[in-house]
């Protein structure tokens, strides 16, 4: 069955927006997991903009799952995760002036620094995942690298406006899924995945490991309450 990961960076946007204590990333993460997340997903960007250094050590200390930390190939943080020891890391790219990551990592472009990191994470006996674009010349990089794990962007799936470019987005995934299948890796998937989408993406590739999902859980837990919005997408994916 297909895992859900619930990415609580979101929560700590509107504390942040404050500069106070709550609410409390770490907190919905709890509550997240109890109501059945297989896992707590936080980004710790450069710019510490939502989830904070304290956010990620505390999630590593209390947290039941597994913490899975999406992080830039940066050094000093690269440091940290290597301090921290996530059960995973996601390795993505980050740039300050976006409002949220706006595609995949180009391995094969930044192959030097990605396969650094990455070592340096693997010999810390944390596994290593690739945020990337639903292209197989860049599951050929990861694979090249020697990540067994990546992660697809769902972005243009998710954004798509009409049913022909929806078909069109879905069959580029489906096509990427199956190859790094087919090249022994692990897929999970995620970005902009929502009530609406997810049950169809899971349908069309049932072999995902696991989908992380944010914006929309969080979105929807303001009317419904953390529990219940993750046991909602839970359903859905189950279905």
């Amino acid at each position: 069955m297909i895992k859900l990961g619930v990415n609580v960076d979101h929560v700590a946007t509107l504390r942040q927006a404050r500069l106070i204590k709550e609410p409390d990333p770490v907190e919905a993460a709890v509550w997240a997991e109890h109501a059945g997340a297989d896992g707590i997903t936080v980004h710790l960007r450069e710019d510490t903009r939502h989830i904070q250094r304290r956010d990620v050590s505390l999630l590593k200390e209390i947290l039941k799952t597994k913490l899975n930390l999406e992080m830039s190939v940066n050094r000093e943080v690269v440091d940290f995760a290597c301090d921290i020891k996530p059960y995973m890391a996601t390795l993505v790219p980050e740039k300050r002036e976006e409002l949220t990551t706006e595609g995949g990592l180009d391995v094969k472009g930044n192959e030097k620094e990605v396969s650094e990191a990455a070592e340096r994470l693997i010999n810390k006996n944390v596994k290593v995942s690739l945020f990337i674009d639903p292209d197989i010349q860049q599951i050929k990089s990861a694979k090249n690298l020697d990540v067994n794990i990546v992660e697809l962007h769902t972005g243009s799936y998710a954004e798509a406006e009409n049913d022909e470019k929806i078909v069109s987005e879905l069959q580029k995934l489906i096509e990427a899924a199956a190859f790094a299948r087919d090249s022994g890796m692990v897929v999970n998937a995620g970005h902009g995945l929502n009530y609406r989408n997810t049950k169809k993406l899971c349908r069309n590739i049932p072999f995902l490991n696991e989908l992380n999902i944010g914006h929309s859980i969080v979105a929807r837990s303001v009317f419904s309450g953390i529990s219940e919005a993750v046991r909602e997408m839970k359903r859905l994916i189950t279905e």
